[in-house]
């Protein structure tokens, strides 16, 4: 599920016309086809794009660029554009990320019939490798609900993110959103746990959470279903409310290029 309906205000006047994924990359590229890319090539072929502000180029260019069926037709495979849309039980548009899934959990629901055991939840403006294949296999591994990529950062780069704290097993603890002063220098983190040598670990403390998660099926169905039905945010709501609610979420370190 990449959430592709950001305005993208800090990008204007790129976004004066075109939600942020659609701005051009590299000649014929646009930012959606990042995640789009780490999709396919990490074997991931069932892929929805949720939109919202400006999405008229992001959706002309998600329908010519896949048009044809993602990883062969015997696969099933397919990027499938899912606007926000107003409906007889909603009148409103998506309020945040969560809401935005939310808003479309009965057709996801529908896809876990299919046997479909865990969520990818992406973003449409990042850049950045992953191969998602191995993100979901840490998730399983560790038996966990929800898995959050994790960046590790310096100090001074620290202060701009939602940062985390996790235990000698990689489980978060706590969380914290843009923290200064002591409330920053209390989020540090031994992070030889996510695997940084020792050297490295000294030098980047802290890990901040990227946005992008693999959730369980059934736990998000949970979660955005029945337990926090008005929250709107998955950074700062609901990946905290599992935590809270006693939900296994496990961090997962990134250690590559990334910018939002």
């Amino acid at each position: 599920i990449i959430l592709g309906g950001g305005a993208g205000s800090r990008l204007y006047p790129l976004t004066k016309k075109r939600a942020k994924p659609a701005v051009p990359l590299g000649a014929n590229y646009r930012l959606i086809d990042i995640p789009v890319s780490n999709c396919i090539n990490s074997g991931v072929n069932k892929i929805y794009c949720l939109t919202q502000f400006n999405s008229a180029s992001l959706n002309r260019h998600l329908s010519q660029a896949y048009n044809a069926s993602v990883g062969g037709y015997t696969n099933r495979g397919f990027v499938e554009v899912l606007a926000a849309s107003q409906t007889t039980s909603s009148t409103e548009w998506f309020q945040g990320t969560a809401d935005a899934v939310r808003q479309y959990l009965w057709l996801f629901e529908e896809a876990c019939r299919d046997g479909i055991e865990d969520f990818l939840i992406l973003s449409g403006d990042h850049l950045y490798r992953m191969d998602y294949s191995q993100f979901v296999l840490a998730h399983r591994q560790a038996g966990a609900d929800i898995t959050v990529a994790a960046l590790p950062c310096k100090e001074k780069e620290a202060e701009a993110f939602g940062l985390m704290k996790i235990d000698d097993t990689g489980k978060i603890i706590e969380f914290a959103e843009k923290p200064k002063g002591d409330a920053l220098k209390a989020m540090q983190v031994d992070t030889t746990v996510l695997g940084l040598s020792a050297d490295q670990a000294k030098e980047k403390p802290y890990i901040a959470s990227m946005g992008i998660y693999v959730c369980k099926a059934s736990a998000l169905n949970e979660l955005l279903g029945t337990h926090f039905q008005s929250e709107h945010d998955f950074g700062n709501d609901i990946i905290p409310g599992a935590k809270n609610m006693g939900m296994r979420v496990q961090a997962h370190l990134y250690d590559g290029y990334w910018e939002d």
